[in-house]
């Protein structure tokens, strides 16, 4: 699930996705603190969910939300304001929610248990493989990727669970003790492109989540063994051999952190 979050007061704001990222650790909550900002990242990356302020300097939540609307009508819109005045209009506009500051975690979770367009789980034919080598399928084929590095880079992703990663972390990872910085961030790029495609040619591009210097993929969007492992899937569980994305050096150190998960399933 991807949430938006919009608020010009930054304390409110951030304060505000600390409460969502407790109450949905696993979904993507990007905060922006103006409105330029907010459709920049709309426009790249479909929103579930957007959280907005009302009274903001530029452009309104209100008006935010219609523009939010015309770019993703199936985006639903939570206002969360001071004001109390505006509840009426914002019905109009059929928002999922009008929640007053600040707010908890239960005014979160009622909000989210009554969205106008709930978020629908669906298998895009999409399978992922971390146990043994790293391995991606679509429809029971192996998905073809024009470099190696396209590959690794999603494998990074989808081992981070979630988690957003920037343009120096993914380099010092990929390169490892390489020197050749502006080379490699302009490899980088042509990697996210081909990523990108790759994943839209089987209608999965929502998979990978981008937002300025910031890249994740979306875990509720994967089908993946190491995911399922996790959440104690007997399938899974069985498919475990003692080895996960074997390939790649980098994995060595994920593979701590992964036997205190299993440890702990």
């Amino acid at each position: 699930m991807n949430i938006l979050i919009v608020d010009d007061e930054m304390m409110v704001l951030e304060d505000t996705e600390e409460t969502v990222k407790k109450v949905f650790p696993d979904a993507v909550a990007v905060s922006a603190d103006n409105y330029r900002t907010a459709l920049e990242y709309a426009k790249e990356t479909k929103i579930d969910v957007a959280m907005l302020d009302i009274e903001m300097p530029g452009m309104t939540g209100l008006e935010l939300a219609r523009q939010l609307k015309d770019i993703n009508p199936l985006t639903n819109i939570i206002f969360v304001t001071a004001y109390a005045e505006y509840a009426l209009e914002a019905f109009g506009m059929y928002a999922s929610g009008y929640l007053m500051k600040p707010v908890t975690e239960d005014d979160i979770k009622k909000a989210f248990d009554n969205l106008r367009h709930p978020e629908t789980k669906k298998d895009n034919g999409l399978k992922v493989q971390c146990f043994g080598n790293f391995e991606v399928f679509f429809n029971g084929e192996p998905l073809q990727f024009p470099r190696a590095k396209a590959k690794e880079l999603l494998a990074y992703l989808i081992d981070l669970r979630g988690a957003s990663a920037n343009t120096g972390e993914l380099c010092a990872v990929l390169w490892e003790d390489s020197t050749k910085v502006a080379q490699n961030k302009h490899y980088l790029r042509n990697l996210i492109s081909d990523l990108k495609k790759v994943l839209q040619q089987c209608n999965a591009g929502d998979v990978f989540v981008t937002a300025r210097n910031s890249f994740s993929v979306d875990v509720d969007k994967i089908d993946c063994d190491y995911y399922r492992y996790i959440k104690n899937d007997p399938e899974a569980v069985s498919a475990y051999r003692g080895e996960y994305m074997k390939q790649y050096s980098w994995a060595e150190f994920s593979m701590i952190t992964l036997k205190k998960i299993i440890k702990n399933v």
